[in-house]
């Protein structure tokens, strides 16, 4: 221990030692070992905790381990050093961390020196332990019931940011029950809680846009944190996902909530954007279109403020894959054209993913014995992709969420090809698409199946329900939303009307997919 820590150490022994022979809780000791080291050692609210209890880093760190094997966890990772980066600020733990830690010490995470709930949802300290502050003794209190459609939307500011806070805590226990369960179900419908606090938080950002002192330093770790859900876009399951977003969204949201610089301001609106749509996307992935449809328009509104043609662009893309997915293709068609317009002559991501999305549509238009026309126009728009892809930037090559990708581009080409009957040349592209994907299950299995739909046009049903099958059981349950249902049921009845009706393969498809109930 160097001499500045060992001065800390007996300054905060001495006020420890003081504070329990005065009946002071640790709590109240490590705030004042917190004020009166602070100043001249740097100490952190969390290290002052740790010091008012008297422990080492080693002993926190086996609370935690026992914490985890109570709670039947595989062992966590964390280790000195990290605990070490916590109390000195060069990192921050993550919600899970923040939780476990907030149990050892027994407070909230505004103790330790971080805002917002945690991530439980609950509060933190002993029964009937009394702090001395009568706003923190009341967090010991169980939440109240409220009405979510209740809150006035230009009323009392208090009642909206507590209905904010009630929001993130939905959130915050959602993702804690997604964390707990080792393998998690289907999804299926989500529950009224859960989507009443997805859209407060939506409706709150869009109320925030049109009513318009953050650091610059939080900004870059809010467009870093951006940036990284979209990385994890596509590999971590939907919902636990929209959680991390979206309380990153309402993060974003309360700063917009205040003046800003204009360069400041810019940046934020950005974010929202950018957030807004990915929140977006991830609700088509959930299977919910009229949230999805909502969260755009929400994007469109926060890119707008931006002036970004390639943002805006970049929006509406992303909102055609809405009437694209859900049974409206000419619409579909119509926002791609629109998102193509938007783009200009600007290279941008958008300016490959529109041209796909209109092919898909001419493709679903057309069926599969599209007309020749029809079948050269869809070919057309995709030459058009594949040229407006090899002039994007580099690092919008290799976004998978707000960028466009080579291997997203090699699926949907082979979907189109599928869906237009041209099954040599798709199955061609789909199985160089296929040896791309490693992370993303769902555009895997979209993938497989497209491939099983080649062989049924072909008419081979046996090998057509082999791949399907072979996709089924790849696929988790907590991935089987509507999303993926809705194809997997379109190419089974696809199977039905190709005479395959009496198959037991197409049964245990079923089966796998956990469709019993949707057959034709």
């Amino acid at each position: 221990m160097s001499g500045r820590q060992h001065r800390e150490t007996e300054i905060a022994r001495r006020i420890r030692a003081k504070g329990l022979a005065s009946g002071r809780s640790c709590a109240q000791i490590a705030e004042e070992i917190h004020e009166t080291c602070s100043p001249q050692f740097g100490t952190t609210k969390i290290k002052g905790h740790r010091l008012a209890h008297g422990i080492a880093l080693a002993d926190v760190i086996e609370q935690v381990r026992a914490l985890f094997e109570r709670d039947q966890k595989p062992a966590p990772g964390i280790g000195e050093t990290l605990l070490s980066a916590y109390e000195s600020g060069l990192k921050r733990p993550g919600p899970e961390y923040l939780h476990y830690l907030c149990t050892v010490y027994r407070v909230e995470p505004i103790s330790l020196g971080y805002d917002g709930p945690c991530i439980c949802g609950h509060g933190h300290r002993m029964p009937g332990l009394r702090t001395g502050s009568a706003d923190e003794d009341r967090a010991d209190l169980p939440a109240r019931p409220r009405d979510l459609w209740l809150v006035p939307a230009n009323g009392d500011p208090q009642g909206r940011e507590t209905a904010a806070e009630e929001d993130e805590n939905v959130l915050r226990r959602t993702l804690l029950t997604l964390l707990d369960t080792a393998s998690a179900g289907p999804i299926g419908e989500l529950a009224p809680e859960i989507l009443g606090a997805v859209e407060g938080i939506r409706r709150r950002m869009d109320e925030t846009l049109v009513m318009a002192t953050v650091s610059p330093a939080m900004l870059d770790q809010w467009e870093e944190a951006t940036l990284s859900f979209g990385r994890q876009y596509t590999s971590t399951p939907p919902l636990r996902l929209l959680c991390d977003v979206l309380l990153e969204l309402s993060a974003v949201r309360a700063a917009m909530s205040r003046r800003q610089p204009t360069d400041l301001a810019e940046r934020l609106c950005r974010m929202a954007a950018q957030l807004s749509g990915l929140s977006g996307m991830i609700m088509i992935n959930i299977g919910d279109h009229r949230l999805a449809r909502a969260f755009f328009r929400t994007g469109r509104t926060a890119a707008d403020e931006t002036g970004d043609r390639a943002l805006r662009a970049w929006i509406t893309a992303r909102e055609s894959l809405v009437p694209l997915y859900y049974g409206d293709a000419r619409e579909a068609l119509n926002l791609a054209k629109k998102s193509r317009d938007l783009a200009g002559a600007t290279p941008c991501a958008a300016q490959a993913m529109a041209p796909v999305v209109e092919a898909r549509a001419l493709a679903l238009l057309a069926g599969n014995n599209g007309k020749k026309e029809v079948v050269d126009q869809a070919k057309r728009a995709l030459a058009k992709a594949r040229s407006a892809f090899s002039h994007m930037k580099a690092h919008e090559q290799e976004d998978v969420a707000f960028g466009y990708t080579e291997r997203q581009l090699y699926f949907y080409q082979g979907d189109v090809l599928t869906k237009l009957g041209q099954t040599i040349e798709a199955d061609v592209v789909l199985e160089q698409a296929l040896e791309k994907y490693s992370d993303h299950i769902l555009d895997q299995t979209l993938i497989r199946l497209d491939r099983a739909q080649c062989r049924l046009i072909e008419g081979d049903i046996d090998e057509a329900l082999e791949v399907a099958i072979d996709a089924a059981r790849l696929l988790k349950p907590e991935y089987r939303t509507d999303f993926i249902l809705r194809p997997a049921v379109e190419f089974a009845r696809s199977v039905e009307a190709s005479g395959g009706k009496d198959y037991p393969a197409l049964q245990e498809f079923y089966e796998l997919m956990g469709i019993g109930g949707k057959k034709a």
